[in-house]
């Protein structure tokens, strides 16, 4: 029985461009009880590589939290699958706006302790008893009415290229970091103040509205689906759209465009762009804003001395890295003293 990848992502990158097919980029999760996280990883990892998913899905005694690749001409299916789930039946699927066939270039399916780090001891809590969830047009009217505060439950590096209008965006690197700070700027207006709160696809703010409501907070809302489901009904119902800028995404396609507002900018010239790459020597790997001019100049690099690095031989610059791992707290995710414009 094959568990693993047998392809590149090179190789999976060069099928994908040969074959010519579309190919739909979705997102779900659901908090469920999995008895054995490993037995259903197994399960999923088989069905969905006979099906061509490809993606990244985390599966925890929690439940699943799933951001794939789908062949659109397997997409009926892939949702039967899903359907043959208990509790995965009739589950949101968050279509992506904008599609590309070479969002994810591998099938990866990974069990971890939860699908979303939280850092929360869910023992302490009631995880259930979560805020009320929000439609789009709900949504526009309660972040209208002056008694909420609307707050971002993403990271710095995904607010800085998009967020709603009036939004609170914590300046944070993680989503664990953000639940106490938040917490603590907002503890004089538990009672009285609705606290709404929205993210990519609404994973991070089902867990985030039950451990507010158990802090004590009395009106807690979250947006359905988060800022794709959002995007989808704007347009669907002519609503006004509230969000400026770019929704992050944690794939290949790293964003998707939900207004023509640039609010970010290019982190080493300063000017208006909000396009994320990471760079190329990959012994950094930052993840950093770099307009087309200071690519062309940088060699998609973050630093002179990381160009200098990409510019050697590849095996000289696999024996530099030899023996040295990246971390995320190393990619700092734009953070980093190299960059003169960062937010």
């Amino acid at each position: 029985m094959q568990l693993y990848n047998k392809l590149s992502a090179q190789e999976r990158a060069q099928l994908l461009d040969e074959a010519g097919e579309d190919r739909l980029t979705l997102s779900f999760y659901q908090y469920a009880k999995i008895g054995n996280p490993e037995l259903f990883r197994n399960h999923l990892f088989v069905a969905w590589d006979q099906l061509e998913v490809l993606g990244r899905i985390y599966v925890a005694q929690e439940g699943i939290n799933a951001q794939l690749s789908v062949p659109a001409k397997q997409f009926h299916e892939f949702k039967n699958f899903l359907d043959g789930i208990y509790f995965l039946e009739g589950v949101r699927l968050n279509i992506a706006i904008e599609h590309d066939v070479k969002s994810f270039l591998k099938l990866k399916v990974k069990v971890r302790d939860k699908i979303v780090a939280d850092g929360l001891n869910d023992e302490t809590f009631d995880v259930t008893q979560k805020g009320i969830h929000v439609n789009a047009q709900k949504f526009n009217e309660l972040i209208n009415d002056p008694n909420t505060v609307l707050v971002d439950m993403r990271n710095h590096y995904e607010s800085e290229i998009g967020h709603f209008q009036g939004a609170v965006t914590p300046d944070v690197d993680t989503f664990r970091d953000s639940l106490d700070l938040i917490e603590e700027d907002l503890k004089e207006h538990k009672e009285d103040k609705n606290l709404v709160m929205y993210c990519t696809g609404g994973i991070r703010c089902e867990k985030a509205s039950a451990y507010y409501k158990h802090k004590g907070f009395k009106n807690v809302f979250q947006l359905e689906g988060g800022i794709i489901e959002y995007a989808r009904q704007v347009d669907n119902l002519e609503l006004e759209n509230k969000f400026i800028g770019k929704n992050f995404v944690f794939d290949h396609r790293r964003a998707e465009k939900i207004s023509e507002d640039v609010i970010a900018k290019c982190h080493q010239c300063g000017e208006a762009c909000d396009t994320h790459i990471n760079c190329a020597n990959e012994a950094c790997h930052l993840l950093f804003i770099q307009c087309k001019a200071c690519a062309e100049k940088m060699d998609d690099c973050c630093s002179d001395a990381c160009k200098e690095v990409h510019a050697l031989p590849y095996e000289e610059q696999k024996a530099l890295r030899k023996g040295k791992h990246n971390s995320n707290k190393i990619f700092k995710k734009g953070r980093s003293e190299v960059l003169k414009f960062k937010a």
